[in-house]
């Protein structure tokens, strides 16, 4: 087929993994234990990662995708900038501003409150001391 002629180097990597896994099964008889199963485990999955690593078409379509990722928010900034919309954040910023605004106006209302404790007993002292000077 002319078509799989293009695929044909991407085979021998993934037959290349084929055979490392088959070596590894064949051997199954040879060490029955989990350590040993547990040792060939990280073994066939540290060797998977490395020819994943190694591989130009999977580093080829990470860097596609983040480059489409990057310029899908670059869009996205545009659109919402374009429609007047805040970013999460500007409703951070947002955010924190308001629960600090909400924290100094408590911190005002309990002074507040203590103000007009102050002066309530001041008004009573200024009432007894009313009451004393007319009962005399």
């Amino acid at each position: 087929m002319p078509g799989r002629a293009g695929f044909q180097p991407h085979r021998m990597r993934f037959s290349k993994l084929s055979a490392m896994s088959a070596r590894y099964e064949n051997g199954h008889d040879e060490h029955d234990d989990q350590d040993g199963l547990r040792a060939r485990s990280e073994q066939v999955i540290g060797e998977l990662a490395q020819a994943l690593l190694d591989s130009h078409v999977l580093e080829g379509a990470l860097t596609a995708a983040f480059g489409a990722r990057e310029k899908a928010v670059e869009a996205q900034h545009a659109a919402m900038a374009a429609l007047n919309v805040p970013s999460a954040g500007d409703v951070e910023r947002l955010e924190r501003r308001l629960r600090s605004l909400s924290q100094r106006l408590e911190e005002v209302e309990d002074q507040v409150d203590e103000v007009l404790r102050d002066l309530g007993e001041v008004r009573r002292r200024f009432a007894a001391k009313d009451r004393g000077e007319q009962a005399q």
